[in-house]
């Protein structure tokens, strides 16, 4: 009923397990306590510059931009240096370069429609005096067939 242990077996036993624990390796920080303890606090931390608002340029100063870029190409310059020189992105060139394109091919659609719509007008005019003429011409046959005829 009582262990076999004695006294002095029971009180060393305590001691030993500390002994124990003393003597067993520390453990290693996991990788994300180590992340974690190397992030600066957000007070040390440097402020992040808020976003830089993109410039908008208007219609007027896009199409001299490009008249610009033009002109430097145009001398010898290489287009893609004329382009940073005018401060912008080459993507950025080459979408108002097509959006002008856009708007001068609806100019020359609307000026090719302006003429179709005045040629179609001419036309109209001119239909409408020749079936006048073919109408008179036919009623002046009309009246000489009866006239012929004796019905009138």
């Amino acid at each position: 009923m009582a262990d076999n242990h004695s006294a002095e077996q029971i009180t060393s036993a305590p001691a030993d397990i500390a002994d124990a624990v003393k003597a067993q390796p520390k453990k290693r920080k996991t990788t994300a306590a180590k992340k974690a303890s190397a992030r600066p606090k957000a007070a040390d931390a440097a402020p992040v510059p808020a976003k830089v608002k993109p410039r908008r340029y208007s219609e007027s100063e896009r199409a001299e931009l490009i008249a610009r870029i033009e002109a430097q190409a145009s001398t010898g310059q290489t287009l893609k240096t004329a382009i940073k020189e005018a401060g912008i992105a080459e993507q950025t060139y080459y979408q108002w370069k097509r959006a002008t394109a856009v708007t001068d091919t609806a100019e020359a659609t609307i000026e090719v429609a302006t003429e179709t719509y005045e040629d179609l007008v001419a036309l109209e005019e001119e239909n409408n005096r020749l079936r006048l003429k073919l109408a008179e011409k036919l009623r002046t046959e009309n009246a000489d067939l009866r006239r012929r005829l004796g019905l009138d």
